[in-house]
């Protein structure tokens, strides 16, 4: 009996080994990111799968900051525009999954940033986001980076005491008219930080090159945070 109960327990040792996860690291996960390491990176205007008309802009305003302080070269947003603009290229679902070439020879890119917008909405006392991101290669248009983020960003208790119309009233005493945008940038840059942690360090990184062996992230995450914590 005391046989059957040993090997019985060596068997669920056995079984729960078997089941741990395997460690991977960044460069096993983003292989051509490491490879081919893009100094340069250009932004297409976000596509915009919701109903939320000013979800596109609000997206694209924060993008920038999180990779630069990744290390990369990001073209000013604002310059790519009046390209965009001016060249018809607006629409990146036109471009999402074509080739990227002429993007590298007209802006020196050597990745375009695609973002894909599948929820942006007020929800109860917070604002819920589903957010892609894509990095494609101007060289070879591999797909170098792609990660996505459910973020739901609660701002209970983020504001003083008092009713909806006290709280009305003292917003717009002090001009605050424009809290409930500025919440929805909060959402914007907090889920880009979430899903850009996970981004190997470009060129202008001290940690450039080092981090190849760290475990990488998962690649969809699903985050709920209260404001008050940022």
């Amino acid at each position: 009996m005391k046989k059957i109960l040993y090997f019985f327990a060596l068997a669920i040792t056995l079984s729960a080994c078997g089941v741990s996860k395997p460690v991977t690291t960044k460069a096993t996960k983003y292989p051509d990111l490491y490879s081919e390491k893009p100094i340069t990176l250009l932004v297409m205007p976000p596509i915009n799968k919701t109903d939320n008309v000013e979800a596109k802009e609000l997206l694209y305003t924060s993008v920038s900051y999180p990779l630069i302080e990744k290390g990369y070269y990001v073209i000013s947003p604002l310059l790519a525009m009046e390209v965009f603009k001016q060249e018809s290229a607006y629409d990146s679902e036109v471009f999402i999954n074509g080739t990227l070439e002429k993007f590298g020879q007209a802006f020196g890119a050597d990745a375009v940033v695609f973002s894909e917008i599948e929820r942006w909405e007020k929800q109860g006392t917070g604002i819920h986001t589903d957010i892609r991101y894509i990095f494609r290669s101007t060289h070879t248009n591999k797909v170098l980076f792609e990660r996505y983020c459910k973020l739901y960003l609660s701002f209970k208790g983020n504001y003083s005491g008092g009713g909806f119309l006290t709280n009305l009233l003292v917003n717009v005493a002090t001009g605050l008219v424009q809290t409930a945008a500025n919440d929805h940038i909060r959402a914007a840059r907090i889920a880009n930080s979430y899903i850009m942690s996970d981004l190997p360090v470009g060129t202008y990184s001290g940690f450039f090159g080092q981090d190849g062996e760290s475990a990488a992230e998962d690649s969809e995450i699903e985050v709920s945070l209260n404001a008050s914590s940022f």
